[in-house]
């Protein structure tokens, strides 16, 4: 037993060494879904606070992202958002893509899916209230429309 613990306790300590890149990938601000649309200061707000960590090329990892394997996880996390939307390359998607994304958003939100559970239990700034919830459905309902009209 005791020298399973030690075998942990190395692996554990040579993980450290395997820390994640941290960095921003550089974005044009002309393609950034918050630019495009002009969206409304406390819209938003509500998006970069509750979207944009891991939607978005903006990501700020935390204190903990420099402990492993937790920092895995969480960039790991941030990929597959972005894999999913990026709000950061908006601008580079097709209207029908744009359009679809702006659906899934106000879905995931209207089925409570979104902020994820397991993001807000961390980051309490991400809860959202009833009255946001409302307001990001109507808007992103909106920004839907707006897209679909012009196609």
């Amino acid at each position: 037993m005791k020298k399973v613990l030690i075998v942990l306790l190395v692996v554990l300590v040579v993980i450290q060494f395997f820390q994640i890149d941290k960095t921003n990938p550089v974005t044009d601000i002309n393609q950034d879904f918050l630019k495009i649309h002009e969206t409304p200061t406390e819209i938003a707000a509500t998006i970069k606070a509750t979207c944009y960590d891991c939607h978005s090329n903006q990501s700020v990892y935390p204190w903990y992202t420099n402990v492993q394997p937790v920092g895995w996880f969480v960039k790991n996390h941030i990929e597959d958002g972005k894999k999913h939307l990026n709000f950061s390359e908006f601008g580079t998607y097709t209207a029908k893509k744009q359009a679809h994304k702006l659906e899934e958003c106000y879905e995931l939100i209207e089925k409570g899916e979104m902020p994820l559970s397991s993001y807000t239990i961390i980051h309490k700034e991400a809860v959202l209230t009833e009255t946001q919830q409302t307001a990001l459905v109507n808007y992103f309902k909106e920004m839907e429309l707006k897209i679909n009209k012009v196609q």
